[in-house]
């Protein structure tokens, strides 16, 4: 047995004395059996009343007591022990001894604040804890792992983590195969999971995660039992730290992009020196698209005038303005980042021909909404997407933002993404309306400049 065993029979006399009793007090089983009770040699004549009373008792009583006393070693050290003694009854009924199982105090409370620990990160945790086999599949779920997961804690077991996880399963399962043949990494692994659900898209989850190699402490070699797995969920606080980094990041760049415009000649080329410093993680290609001199009104157009006050809901004073009804932008390009290969933003030739763009594209909008315009390609359209609108291969998603100065709208710039990166949001937005108006800065001055 682990636990060390004394026996008595009804007279007080030793009969069972098993090898860890030995172990732990120094008494051989054959200096111990045949000796009557245990005063004088494995307990003080002190503490002898109180030991024969609870053996007593527990002839006397059903089950088993339990309690902790000091018994005496081989070379006259005290060990406290926590006992669990019980009548042995013979054929007939009658008592016919007494055995008591202990062990030292000390290692009886470390198995039991193990049993706690274990129950109370089974029921009352506040993080998720998972024990994963050595087959990586959950083999005990906590009632908080079993609520992240939406399902019953018996539902999860036995189940390979692919069913559970839509995406992240693969880097959860290589953390796991690392512990079982490494051990524990040093530091918690932060993983983007999304769970997998019926009918429905879950956004993605960050979880915290630890890991713990299990073993048997039973086997003479270190058998793997598997994977404890705690983990917890940090996506708000994730989210938190990546968009103040950001933030930081893109406060930087416009920084540097103000000092290093400052020291360009021209003003046309600090506006291309913006749209170089706002690419840096932010888009993979620009575009400046500036808005031409409208065409005359022809002859004869008068059916197509509005009145301006009238139009905004203002008074015209009993005098109306015919102007003709605001006409689709013509939008000649004048700078553009090199599609293919990377390099500073180049202004483009000044032929004064439009950019072929078709009726409702993003940036015709964004021209005449005054604002931004978000777009991107669905997975079913994205073949011809790109140069249906005439922008460069493999772009899928766009942001086109107005170019405005001194109240007057000078044109569009548009930001475009490739796969690799995820869809513009509207801080993408913010940030590109800002940058827009320091180039829209720049091409103002250049044109202020150019008409002197």
């Amino acid at each position: 047995m682990d636990a060390a065993l004394v026996a008595f029979a009804a007279d007080g006399a030793v009969t069972h004395w098993n090898h860890e009793a030995s172990r732990i007090l120094g008494w051989t089983a054959a200096e111990a059996v045949g000796r009557t009770g245990l005063a004088g040699w494995a307990v003080r004549k002190e503490d002898a009343d109180e030991v024969d009373a609870a053996l007593s008792a527990a002839m006397r009583s059903p089950g088993r007591q339990v309690h902790e006393f000091a018994l005496l070693t081989k070379d006259g050290h005290r060990v406290l022990v926590r006992t669990q003694s019980s009548a042995v009854r013979g054929p007939d009924g009658r008592v016919a001894g007494v055995y008591c199982a202990f062990s030292e105090v000390h290692a009886q409370i470390d198995l039991e604040r193990s049993i706690a620990l274990s129950e109370a990160l089974f029921e009352d945790a506040s993080w998720g804890v998972v024990l994963v086999d050595a087959d990586l599949r959950p083999a005990v779920v906590n009632a908080h792992a079993a609520r992240t997961f939406g399902a019953g804690r018996t539902a999860l077991l036995g189940r390979p983590l692919g069913d559970l996880l839509a995406q992240g399963a693969e880097e959860l399962e290589s953390a796991l195969q690392h512990v079982l043949a490494e051990g524990a990494p040093p530091v918690a692994a932060e993983l983007w999971v999304t769970l997998r659900a019926e009918g429905a898209e879950l956004p993605r989850r960050c979880w915290r995660s630890g890991f713990v190699r299990l073993a048997s402490p039973l086997a003479e070699e270190p058998v793997p039992l598997g994977v404890a797995w705690l983990f917890q969920d940090v996506t708000e606080a994730k989210r938190a730290e990546q968009d103040s980094s950001l933030l930081r990041f893109r406060a930087r760049q416009l920084h540097r992009a103000g000092r290093a415009a400052a020291e360009c000649p021209r003003p046309s080329d600090a506006a291309a020196v913006h749209l170089d410093f706002a690419l840096a993680g932010f888009a993979d290609h620009g575009l400046v698209d500036l808005a031409a001199a409208p065409p005359p009104v022809p002859y004869g157009a008068v059916d197509e005038a509005v009145d301006d006050a009238a139009g905004e809901g203002g008074d015209t004073g009993g005098a109306g303005r015919a102007v003709r009804r605001p006409s689709a932008p013509r939008l000649v390009r004048a700078l553009a980042s090199p599609a293919g290969s990377p390099g500073p933003s180049e202004a483009s030739p000044a032929t004064g021909i439009p950019v072929a763009y078709a009726p409702g594209h993003p940036a015709a909008q964004a021209y005449e909404r005054r604002g931004s315009v978000r777009t991107s390609a669905g997975p079913a359209s994205a073949d011809g997407w790109a140069a249906a609108r005439k922008w460069p291969d493999g772009t899928v998603h766009g942001l086109c933002v107005v170019l405005r100065s001194r109240g007057r709208t000078l044109g569009v710039a548009t930001f475009l993404r490739t796969p690799s990166r995820r869809p513009f949001d509207r801080a993408d937005a913010d940030y590109a309306e800002e940058v827009a108006a320091r180039i829209a800065a720049a091409l103002d001055l250049a044109d202020s400049t150019a008409h002197r």
